[in-house]
């Protein structure tokens, strides 16, 4: 797709030249500390038009990295989606709700981050701001020469947090320009335009939901007041204040409160830092926020508590469409239903314009946490084309490395094998769902390409030996790796063999097969050499006394003379893959029942859907509805109203508290609780 109009920016940024921020991650080293000397720059773009009573008015619009959108002063829509500059995303409004006959103003309001981070790909020198304005369906007018700009200097250098992905807005209402419509006062001038911007533009994304949400506890202290917004949220802190020019509003957001106290918890648990002192004016000042927060409660911290409207304070909410009105828990059971809803708020506020890591500290999309989060989000939803968007997202960072990318499309390269062989998995619950064969005849290439990646770390006997171009993580945190024989550097020795990366190996060459049927293509490896490949895995790491798997080749347990360790995890994914021996069933369902969820939370997916491979569906509720520090539960004990990084606060040491990639619920209660009489289902 191509805009009609032209790219307008800042004329600092004319003529950058465009770093290249794409490299394997263990060719060069990760360049965080890499960034742009504009960054944090904010700047108005605006434009007067004339629209004509009774006509329809479309706009197209994307920016880099990131607008606003306002038309007469009212505001209309965010975005775009982050995207690497070859598959760059864009969005479309109907603007006629806000239009009126005769002259209107449309502005633009655009952000240049200009970190290096998971979020965006920004520190690369461009900035700016395209959008085409259709009436009746044909192109009126866009960007161009025509248009006008003006920095916005209220937004002070602030403290950079979280994975250096967020900056801290410092309001500094003295140096605000008038308000919107824009247009107003003096200092406006001439946009540029950048000739070279570069950008392919591939995905138009839906625009976010965007809407106020009222405190349900409003708390007057000495030194200002204190919000409780019932539950956590993402979006921003809204209010209005007037006082004298110069006096302060000290503003703090948290996802926790201090126990027994009416404070925000800062930092908060995750490392970031929501605090921002912010100036007023002296005449009525408008605290609108710019980036998101995941936050329940704020403190406003004032020398008199008179220089704020108490009535406009409100969170404003933001989030991909969800449809409320979809993905109700259909059952009478209360404690399904509990974790039900408690998964469904997770997953509504966490995804943004993409599936997040988690909205405070990483604000990335990661692979391995989409296994879970994707295909929650689509029993949830039925959206299978922001599923279908993910899957394309982690199938361009092959441009990068053919194996994939760990975080896409930002770019921080950061690559681990579990997830990655994660990948063909997740091609295989999309098209279980949707039944769409054209999306994976499409990724059919890049589903093959990722294997033979794999396939150059193959011993002779086909199993994966020192996969070291990427982090082997078993699971995440360390702590939650139910003991694994093995402390897994970052990056592996060359001569690691270990049983949880060949798991997933298996998996994904048995998921490409099963889509290659399904398309009703050759198959990369045939059913005989997957059968052979799974022989050797038995023979490798299957301990027959016990009947279960391994950490490490039998061979290594010998010649050290000690007896094999057999975690859960590397039980578990050979039963859940469906390869495991039919002698093992028996033995591993008790290491399940003995073990429990002694791994992390994105990891209880495969638990939860192990045990539903192996037929005991009565032992999965178990697991789902156990009251222990290793459950749901236990985040629901201590306050959760979005699931968390891990079991509880404490059991990692910066602990999110809204990480979706623990919505494994979701799925085992859509797949295998759906129906009240499930125990008697097929008897």
């Amino acid at each position: 797709m191509e805009f009609y109009s032209k790219w307008i920016c800042h004329p600092d940024f004319l003529g950058a030249e465009c770093p290249d921020h794409y490299y394997k991650e263990t060719k060069t080293k990760n360049r965080l500390e890499e960034t742009d000397p504009r960054q944090n720059h904010h700047v108005y773009f605006a434009k007067k038009i004339t629209a004509r009573k009774g006509a329809d008015y479309l706009v197209r619009v994307s920016a880099d990295d990131y607008y606003k959108l306002y038309v007469n002063g009212v505001y209309v829509c965010q975005g775009p989606s982050p995207a690497y500059r070859q598959f760059y995303a864009y969005n479309e409004a109907d603007l006629t709700p806000y239009l009126h006959e005769g002259e209107n103003v449309i502005a633009l309001h655009v952000y240049y981050q200009g970190l290096l981070n998971r979020v965006w790909n920004s520190a690369d020198g461009r900035e700016g701001a395209i959008l085409d304005l259709f009436e009746n369906g044909t192109y009126l007018c866009g960007t161009d020469e025509s248009w006008l700009y003006h920095l916005a200097e209220e937004y002070e250098e602030g403290l950079v947090i979280g994975y250096k992905t967020q900056i801290m807005e410092n309001l500094n209402f003295t140096k605000k320009i008038p308000g919107l419509p824009f247009l107003e006062g003096e200092g406006w001038l001439p946009a540029a335009v950048d000739p070279n911007h570069g950008h392919t533009f591939c995905d138009c994304v839906p625009t976010l939901e965007v809407y106020e949400r009222r405190p349900t506890q409003v708390v007057e202290r000495e030194d200002g007041y204190f919000f409780d917004f019932g539950q956590e949220i993402v979006g921003q802190l809204f209010l209005r204040a007037k006082g004298k020019r110069g006096e302060t509003v000290e503003v703090v957001c948290s996802e926790e409160q201090v126990e027994g106290d009416t404070r925000c918890l800062d930092p908060m648990r995750t490392k970031c830092s929501y605090r921002e002192i912010c100036t007023l004016s002296g005449g009525e000042d408008t605290f609108d926020f710019y980036d998101y927060r995941g936050f329940r409660y704020a403190n406003l911290y004032v020398e008199r508590k008179s220089v704020i409207d108490l009535s406009s304070v409100c969170a404003i909410v933001r989030h991909h469409p969800f449809p409320r009105e979809k993905g109700l828990y259909q059952g009478s059971d209360p404690k399904l239903a509990a974790l039900w809803e408690l998964c469904r708020n997770t997953i509504q506020y966490s995804t943004q314009e993409l599936f997040l890591d988690c909205p405070t500290r990483e604000k990335g999309q990661y692979l391995g946490d989409f296994t879970v989060t994707g295909l929650a989000h689509l029993y949830l939803t039925d959206d299978g084309e922001k599923y279908r968007k993910t899957l394309f997202d982690f199938a361009r960072s092959s441009m990068i490395c053919p194996g994939i990318m760990a975080v896409a499309p930002g770019a921080f390269m950061q690559e681990i094998a579990d997830f990655s062989l994660q990948y063909p998995l997740q091609v295989w619950n999309y098209y279980k769902v949707t039944e769409d064969k054209g999306t994976v005849s499409r990724l059919l290439p890049t589903l093959r390409g990722l294997l033979f990646h794999f396939a150059k770390f193959e011993n002779e006997q086909g199993l994966l030996v020192g996969v070291n171009d990427k982090w082997n993580i078993v699971d995440w945190p360390k702590n939650l790796r139910d003991g694994y024989d093995n402390e897994l550097n970052v990056i592996i020795e060359e001569d690691c063999l270990h049983n949880v990366v060949n798991a997933h190996y298996l998996g994904a060459l048995l998921a490409l097969g099963k889509l290659e049927d399904a398309l009703g293509e050759p198959r990369m490896y045939s059913s005989e050499e997957i059968q052979r490949r799974i022989q050797v895995f038995e023979d490798t790491f299957y301990v027959p006394e016990r009947g279960l798997y391994a950490d490490m080749p039998l061979s290594l347990y010998r010649e050290e003379g000690r007896e094999p360790h057999c975690a859960l995890h590397s039980n578990v994914l050979p039963a859940f893959y469906g390869f495991s021996a039919e002698e093992a069933r028996e033995p591993i369902l008790r290491l399940i029942d003995e073990k429990g969820l002694s791994c992390g939370v994105q990891f209880s997916y495969f638990v939860l859907k192990a045990c539903g491979e192996l037929g005991d569906r009565e032992l999965e509720y178990r697991l789902l509805t156990n009251e222990s520090e290793h459950s749901w539960f236990n985040m629901l004990r201590e306050g959760a109203t979005t699931t968390f990084e891990a079991w509880g606060k404490e059991q990692k040491w910066n602990t999110s508290l809204c990480h979706p990639w623990a919505t494994a619920p979701v799925i085992a209660i859509t797949e295998d609780f759906s129906r009240d009489d499930w125990r008697t289902e097929g008897v």
